[in-house]
């Protein structure tokens, strides 16, 4: 029997995120900055040897996520296995990676052609519509397309390649450190109580999306500029922004962890995904990765290894047996 493998990375947020989320990206337009990296959600898909179908999975919010991938697919008779090497929970994407990667084993699986901005979009419809998740696109399409991406949200989803040198990818991953809290996140209700105050026009939540949108734009240019302190010195500002547009998104862990990064030289960080947990980017300076490392670790040892992910979605078929 063949079996069919296909992955998809997960991805650090550096500005924009919350700005990709309707209504705000359909009627303010948003902005994202982002870059994939080599943590992956990875499904397997092999005959069932019966009508029925089946998933295996860790994790009951991915179960869910594949049998409605299923069930919009139209295909029976297959058994579908989840696994991933990230933390869970962590604001890193990992729902949306899984869900790109069961979208595209499907459609592989069926002999159509993969198209990665529908099945980013195809994903999210899943997660909103039948799930009833809300949240944004831009994990989606990390997943779908990887690499350092610069994205337009309005009527249309507009994917832009940031380039990146050899030196600045190898740069970008040493000095990325990404610590995991180990402290669960309920990202949907923060995501919820976000949306609801930018639809009463807040103004404090209004005015920090839209400074969090330009600057994303402006990482994007210190990106392609290969500015790494630049870019950490305004993730250090959207950071303020961010933590400001609802109160459960900073914790005492999270701010500890930044107040140490800064005071060991880092350039800035952040929070990851929609915080209130989760994992935190520290971007440290060229000549004291190691001071920030040690400080960081003092207080969540758990280290994620950063390593930029061009590929985006991949998927293969092997022989059954071979688990590699």
């Amino acid at each position: 029997m063949t079996t069919l493998v296909a992955r998809a990375p997960t991805r650090l947020d550096f500005g924009g995120g919350w700005t990709d989320v309707p209504p705000y990206s359909d009627e303010e337009g948003g902005f994202v900055c982002n870059v994939a990296i080599a943590r992956y959600a990875t499904v397997r898909v092999r005959p069932a040897g019966t009508g029925e179908s089946s998933v295996d999975t860790r994790r009951a919010a991915d179960s869910a996520l594949a049998e409605a991938a299923v069930r919009r697919a139209g295909i029976s008779g297959i058994s579908i296995e989840i696994a991933s090497d990230f933390p869970l929970g962590a604001g890193l994407g990992g729902s949306s990676a899984a869900g790109v990667a069961v979208n595209g084993a499907l459609c592989t699986w069926r002999g159509d052609a993969i198209d990665r901005a529908m099945l980013a979009e195809q994903s999210r419809a899943i997660e909103v519509e039948d799930l009833g998740v809300p949240g944004g696109r831009q994990d989606h399409y990390a997943a779908a397309y990887g690499g350092a991406l610069a994205l337009t949200f309005g009527d249309t989803t507009r994917v832009r390649r940031l380039s990146l040198s050899r030196t600045c990818k190898e740069s970008l991953e040493r000095r990325c450190i990404v610590v995991y809290t180990g402290q669960s996140r309920i990202s949907g209700d923060t995501i919820t109580a976000v949306v609801d105050a930018y639809r009463r026009r807040d103004r404090r939540v209004l005015d920090a999306l839209h400074r969090m949108k330009a600057l994303a734009r402006a990482m994007a240019d210190e990106l392609c500029a290969e500015d790494l302190d630049a870019l950490g010195q305004l993730v250090w500002e959207h950071w303020q922004h961010q933590r400001s547009l609802h109160p459960s998104i900073p914790t005492p862990l999270i701010d500890s962890i930044l107040e140490r990064a800064r005071d060991a030289g880092a350039h800035g960080g952040k929070a990851l995904g929609a915080s209130g947990g989760g994992c935190v980017l520290v971007i440290a300076g060229d000549d004291n990765v190691d001071r920030v490392t040690t400080a960081v670790t003092e207080l969540a040892p758990h280290i994620v290894p950063v390593e930029v992910d061009e590929a985006g979605l991949t998927c293969m078929r092997m022989s059954e047996g071979d688990r590699s």
